[in-house]
Formats: C-alpha cells, structure tokens, sequence
C-alpha cells in the first residue's frame, strides 16, 4: 500500500470506529466496503471481523450485567454453525463475484434494517437460530453479521437499553468465530498502528458527538453510508466480470 492507501485506512478505521460509538452499530456496515475496496475482499472482511470485535468487547464493559444468556445461546450457537460457511465462500469465489457477494448482502441487510421489517421466522428461538445462522455466515463472508440480529431484536420487540450490551455480546462473539475462521489480516505493524489509534480517536470522537446528533439523525446517516459503500462494491464486481 502507499501512504495515500494508508491515509485511506485510518481514514476508514477512524469514520467506523466513530458511527459504531455514535449510534451503537455500523462499524462494519460503513467501513466493510471501503476495506474491500481498498484492502481486497479476504483482508477487507478480516481486518473488520478484528477491528468490530475488539470495539464491541471494548464497548461490552460497561453493560455486560445487561445481556441476556438465555436468549443470546441460539444466536451464537447457530453463528458458529455457519461462519465455516462463509469462510468458505470467500476462498472459492473470484473477487469480482465476491465484490458483487458482498456488495449485495450489505445492500440487502441496510435496506431490510431501514425498513425495518418484521416477520413470524425472526420470533422466537426459531427466529434465534435463523438471525443467529445468517448472521454468522454473512459475517465471516462479508464481515457484516449485525442487520440479522437487529432484525430480530427489533421483531422480539427489544429496548436499546437492551439491544446495545446484547448486540455487542454477539458481536463479540461471531467475531471471535470469524477470525478464528477466517485469520487475522496481513498487515504490517505500521499499519496496525495506524489502525489501532484510528480505532481508538475514532471512539473519542464518537462518545463527543452522540450528545450533539439526534440518534435518528446519526442512525440514517450511517446507514445511507452504508448503502453507498454496497452499491459501490456491487459496481466494482459488476465492473470485473
């Protein structure tokens, strides 16, 4: 990479690591196609599989009292069923299929989570283990495993009070699966250098904000991010072919 590429990671690190303080999620649904693109799809998921999992066990200290065990074991039981999965996918598919892959399954899961959209498979321990298994293979395929558990956090009809320190717990925990999976990404320690303070200013920089920017406000912002960034990697793939 040159230094333009490295500017462009912390850059990427820095936004990510700030929407996922800001709002509670979007760490890997703003910064996933932008690290493909700059990374290449096997280092660009690995980089966040690793990066998502050390901000939500950061991010779990302060709530861990609040997860739920009961409800969190079919979700993580059924995650490390499919993470192989994905991996998998990863390493069989050409890049451009894999940009078009990933691309897609962002694209899809932002505009389900805008929708918000609720259905009778996401209640209950089947609806559990359903967010749980796709959660885990789009997160060790596309590192986004988070708009399954939130669809069904929001149809179980959860509070953010009680969303938050479960959706770090889980996220916590199929990234730990995806990058015993999937590994840890080639970076030079520069670079992890680079990433670890970008990380680490990017939650300052997210705590400052989450008082000054209504949480609609923030929240739609993140996701039309997102959006962008699965549309781009979609073209790109399209692009290759």
């Amino acid at each position: 990479m040159t230094v333009t590429a490295d500017a462009l990671l912390t850059a990427i690190v820095l936004l990510g690591s700030s929407v996922q303080w800001l709002t509670g999620m979007g760490f890997a649904l703003v910064s996933v196609p932008a690290l493909v693109l700059l990374l290449g799809p096997t280092q660009g998921v690995v980089l966040a599989n690793c990066a998502a999992g050390v901000i939500c066990l950061v991010g779990l200290a302060g709530g861990w009292r609040l997860v739920r065990p009961r409800a969190m074991l079919p979700l993580c039981l059924a995650a490390a069923c499919t993470v192989p999965a994905g991996t998998w996918v990863t390493r069989q598919l050409p890049q451009p299929w894999l940009l078009l892959v990933m691309g897609g399954l962002v694209t899809v899961a932002v505009l389900l989570v805008m929708r918000g959209a609720r259905a009778a498979a996401l209640h209950g321990t089947r609806g559990a283990v359903f967010a749980g298994a796709a959660g885990g293979f789009m997160n060790s395929a596309a590192g986004v495993g988070g708009p399954p558990f939130s669809l069904y956090a929001l149809n179980a009809g959860w509070t953010i009070r009680e969303f938050v320190p479960n959706a770090m717990f889980y996220g916590v925990i199929v990234n730990a699966f995806s990058v015993a999976s999937n590994g840890v990404p080639d970076l030079t320690g520069t670079r992890w250098a680079l990433v670890i303070t970008a990380m680490g200013a990017g939650g300052l920089i997210g705590r400052g904000l989450a008082s000054r920017i209504p949480e609609g406000r923030a929240r739609l912002l993140v996701l039309s991010l997102a959006l962008l960034g699965g549309v781009t990697a979609v073209g790109k793939g399209l692009w290759g072919l």
